[in-house]
């Protein structure tokens, strides 16, 4: 039986407009991989803690201390949790809380010739690390699309010259999925 792909539709919520991202990834992946693939598909460093909400369970890195009560993401298969048609929640930096809606569009055989995980596409750029959650992202957008803004020029420095919050680039994000192979 060859390996089943699940085709997954990744949406971050609370931000319009929509940032999203449709990969392709093992069935046979722990969460804790899912979890590099969302980080490289969003963009992110891994900077911060997450957790997967799956069926009312909390999925992560255990707590040594305790204090979050999480099942261990090394442990868990994808393909044991979530099926086609499944929703499921991966929250990243309890701090900004940036949630994501992730949808199991399609669940099928792996094709020889190709690699996984990938990416097929998306919208939009993935909000700079440590910009305030949603709330933030929308004064960065704000302060950024008008020059005339008093917080234009910061924002601008600190975000960087070449970020441009409508870019995507498909094919770079595949390029970094493929190192997780």
């Amino acid at each position: 039986m060859p390996r089943q792909i699940f085709q997954l539709r990744m949406s971050l919520s609370g931000v319009r407009p929509a940032i999203w991202r449709r990969v392709l990834v093992p069935g046979g992946y722990t969460l804790d991989r899912l979890h590099r693939v969302v980080q490289h598909a969003m963009g992110w460093r891994d900077c911060h803690l997450h957790s997967f909400e799956i069926d009312g369970v909390q999925y992560g890195e255990p707590d040594p201390d305790g204090e979050l009560a999480l099942h261990d993401e090394l442990d868990v298969r994808l393909d044991a949790v979530v099926g086609k048609g499944s929703r499921f929640h991966y929250t990243y930096d309890f701090g900004d809380w940036w949630e994501h809606d992730l949808l199991v569009e399609d669940v099928f055989g792996a094709e020889a010739e190709e690699r996984y995980p990938s990416c097929l596409g998306g919208e939009r750029a993935g909000p700079p690390e440590d910009v305030g959650g949603p709330q933030g992202y929308r004064l960065l957008l704000a302060a950024l699309a008008e020059p005339g803004h008093p917080e234009h020029r910061t924002m601008r420095d600190w975000v960087g010259a070449a970020f441009d919050p409508a870019f995507f680039d498909a094919r770079r994000v595949d390029t970094l999925l493929r190192r997780l192979c």
